[in-house]
């Protein structure tokens, strides 16, 4: 079984960490009304989607 030989020091283990953070959701502008919206979903807004209306 591995073990460690050293304890893992804080510097390492932030530099490990560094990829661990959230990210903002891709937003795009809708084409119909202009409002932001998520990239491939329907528009909250008008309810379309890629020119479409899917809503009613």
């Amino acid at each position: 079984m591995a073990v460690p030989q050293r304890r893992t020091s804080k510097t390492r283990k932030r530099m490990r960490r560094t990829h661990f953070k959230l990210e903002i959701p891709g937003m795009v502008k809708c084409e119909s009304c202009g409002e932001h919206k998520l990239a491939h979903r329907v528009c909250g807004s008008c309810g379309t989607y890629k020119g479409k209306k899917i809503v009613q």
